[in-house]
C-alpha cells in the first residue's frame, strides 16, 4: 500500500536524499499509522467488551496510543522540514529524533500500564467467553501490525529514520502481544486456566524492552554517534580518487538532522605543490562532496613532505612502531624539525576509544621507541580519537 500511495503523494520518491521527498515519507507513513491505529483500536476494544478480556482491552488501548505516536511522527517529520531560520541555521532536521523519543517514551508508559492493569487482573481474575468474532479480529490485527512493522522498517532504511525505526520496532512488538493475548484468550476458552493477567504481564515486559531500544536508538543520535561506516567510506572514496590528494584524516560528520550534514576533514597534499592549484582541487572536492552525498564540506589543507629521504624513512620507522603496539595505531601530519643539539619528529597519532594504555602510556612507550632508533630523535606527539568510528 506504502508503494502505491507513495507513487501517487510523492514526487521523486526515490531520491530520498532530497529532505522534502522524507519529509513526504514520514508524513506518509504517520498519516497511514493513524488509520490503521484507529482502526484496530475500536476491533479490539469491541473484541475486549465482548469477551471481557483485559488483555484485550489494555491491547486495544495499546493501539490507541500507537495512533497517537503515529500523530507525533506525523508531526515530528512536518517540523523538521521547516526550513532554515536566524535562530536555527543549521535547520530543524533533530526535531525528527525527539519525535523518535517521543513514541519511545509513550512505549514505556504503556507497558507500564499493562503490567499493572495485568497485575491486578491476576488478583482478581474472571472469566472470559471467546467467539468466532473475538478471534477474527486479534487475527486480522496481528496481519495488519505485521504489515506495518513491515513497511515502517522498509521506509526506516530507505530514507534512514531513526523515528521510524522506533515505530517499525512498537509494531512488531504489538505483533507479539496481540499473538500473546490471543493464545491467552484461547487457552481460556478450551481450558480452566486463568492466564490473562500473566499473558498481559508477559506483553507489559516485551513492550517495555522494546519501548527502552526504540529510545536507544532516538537518543544516540541526539548525544552524538559516529557516522555510518558506509557513508566515511564513500567520502574516502570520493576525496582519495583525487591523485594530489595523497591521505585524509580528522574527519568529523556533524549530525543536524537526516538530511542535515555537514563535514570536516583534513587532506594531506605535497608540501612543493602549487597553493592556488591545490586550493582549487579542494574547492572541487567540496562541491563535489555536496552534489554526491548532499552535506556541507569544509576541507583544510595539511601540506606534508614527498621528497625528503630523512623524513620518509622516518615516517616508515614511527609507523612500524605504532603497528607493533596495535595495527589500529596510525599517524598523520608527520614532519622533522632540526636543531643543533636534536631533531624533533613531530605527529599526530589516532589512537581507537577504550584503549589497553592510557594517552600518557602510549606517549610515553614511542618516545622510548624512537630515542632508542638515534638518540638524536625526540617525537612531538599529539593524541587523536576517531570521531568516524
Amino acid at each position: 500500500m506504502i508503494t502505491l500511495l507513495s507513487g501517487f503523494f510523492i514526487k521523486n520518491k526515490e531520491n530520498v536524499q532530497d529532505p522534502a521527498v522524507r519529509q513526504a515519507y514520514g508524513i506518509l507513513c504517520g498519516a497511514l499509522g493513524i488509520a490503521l491505529n484507529l482502526l484496530l483500536f475500536a476491533g479490539k476494544f469491541i473484541a475486549g467488551l465482548l469477551s471481557g478480556s483485559i488483555a484485550i482491552t489494555a491491547d486495544a488501548f495499546n493501539n490507541l496510543s500507537d495512533a497517537g505516536s503515529s500523530v507525533i511522527t506525523l508531526i515530528g517529520f512536518r517540523m523538521a522540514g521547516q526550513k532554515p531560520d536566524p535562530g536555527h541555521p543549521f535547520g530543524h532536521g533533530r526535531i525528527e529524533y525527539l519525535s523518535g523519543l517521543f513514541v519511545s517514551i509513550a512505549i514505556l508508559l504503556m507497558a507500564a500500564e499493562l503490567i499493572k492493569t495485568s497485575f491486578d487482573k491476576i488478583l482478581h481474575p474472571e472469566a472470559i467467553s471467546c467467539s468466532l468474532l473475538v478471534v477474527a479480529i486479534l487475527l486480522i490485527s496481528i496481519l495488519v501490525k505485521l504489515y506495518m512493522a513491515f513497511y515502517n522498517h522498509s521506509v526506516s532504511k530507505k530514507i534512514g529514520s531513526a523515528a521510524m525505526s522506533a515505530t517499525a520496532t512498537d509494531s512488531l512488538s504489538d505483533t507479539l502481544s496481540t499473538s500473546v493475548v490471543l493464545a491467552a484468550t484461547l487457552c481460556s476458552h478450551f481450558t480452566s486456566l486463568r492466564i490473562d493477567g500473566y499473558c498481559g504481564i508477559l506483553v507489559g515486559f516485551f513492550i517495555f524492552f522494546a519501548g527502552i531500544k526504540a529510545a536507544k536508538d532516538t537518543i544516540s543520535p541526539l548525544l552524538g554517534q559516529p557516522p555510518e561506516p558506509e557513508f566515511v567510506k564513500k567520502i574516502e572514496t570520493i576525496v582519495m580518487s583525487h591523485e594530489s590528494v595523497l591521505g585524509i584524516h580528522d574527519l568529523i560528520v556533524h549530525d543536524y538532522g537526516p538530511g542535515r550534514l555537514m563535514i570536516s576533514l583534513h587532506a594531506e597534499v605535497p608540501a612543493d605543490g602549487d597553493i592556488l592549484t591545490l586550493h582549487d582541487l579542494i574547492d572541487n572536492i567540496e562541491h563535489e562532496l555536496h552534489r554526491r552525498l548532499q552535506c556541507e564540506a569544509v576541507i583544510h589543507m595539511d601540506p606534508i613532505c614527498t621528497n625528503d629521504a630523512e623524513t620518509l624513512t622516518m615516517k616508515e620507522c614511527v609507523k612500524k612502531i605504532l603497528r607493533n603496539i596495535d595495527s589500529r595505531l596510525s599517524l598523520h601530519d608527520f614532519r622533522i624539525v632540526a636543531g643543533p643539539t636534536h631533531t624533533n619528529l613531530i605527529f599526530d597519532i589516532v589512537v581507537p576509544y577504550k584503549f589497553e594504555y592510557s594517552d600518557a602510556q602510549i606517549v610515553e612507550r614511542i618516545r622510548k621507541e624512537v630515542g632508542d632508533i638515534d638518540g638524536r630523535y625526540y617525537a612531538v606527539i599529539d593524541v587523536d580519537h576517531n570521531y568516524s568510528a
